[in-house]
């Protein structure tokens, strides 16, 4: 039997003809990545030069003094407030009858004047509602007038708590709904 001649394979030129190129676009994506990260840790770099370089010194120099880098007072805690529920009385008679809803917000030191506000609760609506009550709707329109209001309801709210500080832990009072009718 005679043997059958193989013809000889084409040369897998064409192949590595396409393999070459893919490198090439792996690479000039792997380069622009580097250069973006370097770029975004010089930013990084530079802005810590810039800002924070200064508290990492001021904390440095309170660490020579002895101190923690932190002052009692730079330590804010958060604030707390105590929601009145809302007041609707009869302002004074100017030009027929009005009457004035409003919403009352008490900022105040800590939870001991939370609980020392709901024990004196009675007291405090009182003395709200007679502020309230003894405007004329004229006075409290102007944005003056509902400052100087916001000044009395704090007033109020420090005389209806008993206490030896002058502010008795009342930091400021907000109003949260105003509507005159």
């Amino acid at each position: 039997m005679a043997k059958p001649k193989l013809a000889p394979a084409p040369a897998p030129i064409a192949v590595v003809a396409d393999a070459a190129p893919a490198p090439k676009k792996k690479s000039k994506k792997l380069l622009l990545i580097i250069v973006a990260v370097l770029v975004l840790l010089g930013g990084g770099g530079g802005a810590w030069f810039f800002f924070g370089r200064h508290a990492a010194d001021a904390n440095h120099e309170a660490a020579k003094d002895g101190k923690d880098g932190k002052d009692e007072k730079s330590e804010k805690k958060a604030p707390t407030f105590v929601t009145l529920e809302p007041f609707t009385v009869n302002l004074l008679e100017e030009n027929g009858d009005h009457y004035l809803q409003v919403g009352i917000v008490y900022q105040v030191g800590d939870g001991k004047v939370v609980d020392a506000m709901k024990m004196y609760m009675p007291v405090l609506r009182n003395r709200v509602l007679l502020t309230l009550s003894s405007k004329h709707p004229s006075e409290i329109a102007s944005l003056e007038g509902k400052q100087k209001l916001v000044a009395e309801l704090v007033t109020a709210a420090r005389e209806s708590i008993p206490g030896a500080t002058p502010d008795r832990g009342i930091d400021g009072a907000f109003l949260s709904a105003f509507v005159i009718q």
